[in-house]
């Protein structure tokens, strides 16, 4: 009796148990199938109305800041340096003195020749003296001329390898890091430093074949993350003949650089500007998601089977992705050429949050 006692027991408690267990599910199992019935929580989110746009007609690309004048400084001659004139990153002017060579040797050299070149000189001036009379050949005359020549020629010789041994800038610019100290003996070719001119810069870059452009056509530079630097140019060279590889007509264009925003070998973003303007629909670049299969847009409209009037009476919208074409950007916005027509209310904030969700308009 006992036994049978303890065993209803234990019978009872799992029953209970699994009446529970079953409630549970059985509750769980009806709200799923009541959220299925009515749908997902609505969502609430910033939405705005796509518009029409003329904007500036352009073709976007990329490109590289080029010098409009650049140059390796180096020595012709070998030499101990006896004086540095510059600082790294110094603004110079053109035939500035930067460097100069040990030329004690030939400058005692031209001493010498320079005393030469005065002897023969006063020989050449009596003998012409005496060819007047008559007291001498023209074969001398010719010999005191000549050696009169040849030490005037030395002693061009000697001045023009003392100004190889002083290094001068070819033209005004700025200056890179110095690369030579005091008392170091240098070879012929030497980099000492770089000389970069600041009066102007040149934009190179790419375009596709197809694209029709012309010299005097206008570009706008811009660097991604730094809306402050913004430069207006025209293109001045087009390469004659297309890339095989790439298909692609290599041109260059140059703008000033008053404010010393662009330094050569920078990346930039270019625009070639076209006479005529289009006209674009617009949404806000925060309208659109961006995924490795597509961008898309979330746009509001109301439910296709009219939907439930909402709190307040307003009916429930519904958010549909569509995907899009896009073309260009300007500022805060950004250009669609498939998928949306101007008018169309789209999701600008909490898209991410939506899958074809209904939302109420808020």
């Amino acid at each position: 009796m006992r036994y049978f006692l303890t065993f209803f027991g234990l019978a009872a408690v799992i029953a209970g148990l699994v009446y529970v267990k079953y409630a549970q599910i059985s509750s769980l199992i009806n709200m799923g199938e009541a959220m299925a019935e009515s749908g997902p929580p609505p969502e609430a989110v910033s939405t705005a109305i796509a518009g029409e746009q003329r904007w500036e007609a352009s073709v976007s690309t990329v490109g590289t800041i080029a010098s409009s004048k650049g140059v390796a400084i180096s020595t012709e001659v070998a030499g101990v340096v006896t004086a540095i004139q510059f600082e790294s990153g110094a603004t110079v002017d053109k035939g500035a003195v930067l460097l100069q060579l040990d030329a004690r040797v030939e400058k005692a050299q031209l001493s010498s020749a320079q005393v030469r070149r005065n002897l023969a000189s006063s020989t050449a001036k009596r003998a012409r003296a005496l060819a007047a009379s008559g007291a001498t050949s023209q074969a001398q005359i010719d010999a005191d001329e000549s050696a009169w020549e040849s030490a005037t020629a030395e002693v061009e010789v000697l001045k023009a390898q003392i100004a190889r041994k002083t290094i001068r800038a070819p033209f005004a610019g700025r200056l890179g890091i110095r690369e030579v100290d005091l008392g170091q003996y240098l070879n012929p070719g030497t980099t000492l430093t770089t000389l970069e001119s600041v009066e102007g810069v040149y934009v190179d870059f790419d375009l596709p074949q197809q694209q029709q452009v012309a010299r005097g056509m206008k570009v706008r530079v811009t660097v991604t993350g730094r809306p402050e630097f913004l430069g207006d140019g025209e293109i001045v060279a087009i390469e004659p003949k297309i890339d095989p590889t790439t298909r692609t007509l290599k041109l260059r264009a140059t703008m000033t650089n008053a404010a010393d925003d662009f330094q050569p070998g920078m990346f930039v973003s270019v625009a070639v500007l076209r006479s005529e303007d289009v006209q674009v629909v617009a949404v806000p670049a925060t309208a659109i998601v961006y995924a490795t299969y597509g961008d898309s847009v979330f746009i509001v409209e109301p439910a296709a089977d009219g939907g439930a009037d909402g709190p307040g009476g307003e009916p429930v919208m519904v958010a549909r992705q569509q995907f899009v074409r896009l073309g260009g950007r300007r500022g805060d916005y950004v250009a669609v050429l498939e998928g949306v027509t101007a008018g169309q209310e789209l999701v600008t904030a909490g898209a991410f949050k939506l899958r074809r969700l209904a939302t109420q308009r808020g």
